[in-house]
């Protein structure tokens, strides 16, 4: 991964703010819809006095093309893999060392921690989904408008059960592989992510699609709650 000038000045700022506490800098791959580039720094210790000599360097790194930087204490992220395996695991999986030691050698993310962080994803769906449907009241228009609220929250889920399943799938990939290990009618999942890139749904559509993508998100829910590592 190449390391821009802007994050090797990043490196000099920290270190003017941090001195010896600046443990490491990363750069790591940018999130997806976001441009600018993607940064960790480790720290021993953190203090509100910190943060605020940072804040005056934020609207130059932002201008440079840099994100705000992930700010994580010494042995925090090791700590947090089990909290946010999918977003720190995504870092170890792509990233760069700038200055310092490696903070990441040695360190994975438990297949038990991607199976309990994607079940609440799904499980949090499932309940949303039952609970808007009876919001609506039975009016399609409301359905409607659930469905194509529920859409992107699904392509975040179906992306999650893909790296469940040891693949980087986004998008319609993702969604036939889900489909496809899940055992779901093809398209009951796919025609709602799809929904993601629309504005507008009618009524009818709305009453067509529910019932394959209510019952295909009970059965996506079961394949999570069940599932072990191969």
């Amino acid at each position: 991964m190449d390391i821009p000038d802007a994050v090797q000045a990043l490196d000099r700022d920290l270190r003017a703010i941090f001195g010896d506490r600046l443990r490491s800098l990363v750069v790591y791959a940018a999130i997806a819809g976001d441009d600018r580039t993607s940064t960790l720094a480790v720290v021993d210790g953190l203090s509100a006095d910190d943060l605020r000599a940072c804040v005056g360097q934020v609207a130059a790194w932002d201008e440079a093309g840099l994100g705000t930087p992930l700010f994580v204490a010494t042995h925090e992220f090791e700590r947090s893999l089990d909290a946010f395996p999918f977003e720190f695991g995504a870092i170890l999986a792509d990233h760069a060392v700038v200055s310092g030691a490696d903070p990441f050698a040695g360190l994975r993310v438990d297949p038990a921690y991607l199976r309990q962080a994607c079940e609440v994803q799904a499980r949090s769906h499932l309940l949303h989904l039952r609970e808007g449907f009876l919001e609506t009241r039975g009016r399609g228009d409301a359905l409607a408008e659930l469905l194509l609220r529920s859409a992107p929250p699904l392509v975040a889920l179906l992306q999650s059960v893909a790296r469940l399943e040891g693949m980087a799938a986004a998008g319609d990939t993702a969604a036939a592989l889900v489909e496809q290990k899940t055992g779901v009618p093809s398209g009951s999942l796919a025609r709602i992510a799809q929904l993601a890139r629309r504005k507008d749904l009618s009524s009818d559509e709305a009453r067509r699609l529910f019932p394959g993508y209510l019952d295909a998100v009970q059965r996506l829910t079961a394949f999570v709650d069940s599932w072990r590592a191969a």
